[in-house]
């Protein structure tokens, strides 16, 4: 069976930090979806497999091993309090890797009862989630003939004992089982932002409204540098398209608080956890940028660049004047 490449917008699951509310696009609401719970706490010194009797739930993978694999479907980011952003199929049941596996060659060294209590994700019918390389997908054949999904070269297992969607009570079992972030390594909870310097007032992710000769009223940061929208990205789902190098040269927005953003709309004034750990500002859904050529505040060279980066009016919408 093949991979899939590509992704299925309906079926991705983007969470937001910041609140319950959905984001609509332009105004359409939609169903919010629920993050993942808090971590169980583990014991390092446990049976290494994680159970003593596999769990029979359907539901969660239960007992029979590599011969009751089940596909991952349209996989999701989930965005958790204790881990960041983990991966999950289609059902919401989180997907782990081994650290007594292998992903160059990819290799799997979980087998017997191993697989009861780990049941492994079968390759086929999978896509990748909205944000993720879909060339991260990949598949391993096990010793019993069986083909396994990797992500990252890595391996993908189920655990028996979590039954139902969000559960991640496989992180850390045996100090080897843990949670798949998007891009293949192990989840981590993200580190904590660098406080301000001192003096400095506003943080640069609090945001304000500014008058631009050419853009009229449009938002800037703490800092005043104006703040951009790019084109590709979607406000349902919440998605940025804007990584690697293009992050380096447009800058997420960080998280600001309300209080922070004066004159600005606050409907789906959310935050959005990236696939890179990042967590980034939207103003109506929207992810927002400030952009490296702008050197000074009231700097505008953004505007425009490329047919897709644009000033952010103060209701979310681009300015798309020149």
């Amino acid at each position: 069976m093949g991979i899939k490449r590509g992704t299925s917008l309906a079926a991705v699951a983007i969470a937001v930090v910041l609140t319950a509310t959905a984001c609509g696009g332009d105004d359409k609401a939609a169903d919010a979806v629920k993050p993942a719970g808090a971590t169980a706490a583990q014991d390092a010194g446990a049976d290494p497999y994680g159970s003593e009797k596999p769990s029979a739930d359907p539901a969660a993978g239960g007992a029979g091993g590599a011969a009751a694999a089940k596909p991952a479907g349209q996989l999701a980011i989930s965005a958790t309090d204790a881990l960041g952003s983990v991966l999950t199929d289609s059902a919401g049941f989180t997907l782990y890797r081994f650290d007594k596996d292998t992903a160059k060659p990819p290799a799997s060294n979980c087998d017997g009862d191993c697989a009861k209590t780990w049941p492994v994700v079968a390759a086929g019918d999978v896509s990748a989630a909205s944000g993720m390389d879909p060339a991260l997908l990949g598949e391993v054949v096990r010793k019993d003939g069986s083909k396994q999904l990797t992500v990252a070269g890595w391996p993908a297992y189920r655990f028996s004992k979590d039954t139902k969607a969000g559960d991640l009570n496989g992180q850390g079992v045996g100090g080897t089982w843990f949670s798949f972030a998007p891009d293949g390594k192990k989840a981590a909870k993200p580190a904590a932002p660098a406080p301000a310097p001192a003096g400095a007032g506003q943080t640069a992710g609090a945001l304000t409204v500014a008058k631009d000769p050419k853009l009229g009223d449009h938002i800037v940061d703490g800092n005043g540098m104006t703040v951009y929208r790019f084109k590709p990205d979607t406000a349902w789902p919440m998605v940025s398209k804007c990584e690697g190098d293009c992050v380096a040269k447009w800058p997420v927005v960080p998280p600001v608080d309300k209080a922070n953003a004066k004159g600005i709309i606050e409907k789906n004034y959310l935050v959005l956890d990236r696939p890179d750990g990042k967590k980034q500002q939207t103003v109506n859904c929207w992810p927002v940028y400030t952009f490296t050529g702008d050197k000074k505040a009231g700097d505008t060279n953004g505007q425009g660049v490329g047919g897709t980066w644009y000033a952010v009016a103060p209701d979310g919408k681009l300015i798309t004047v020149q």
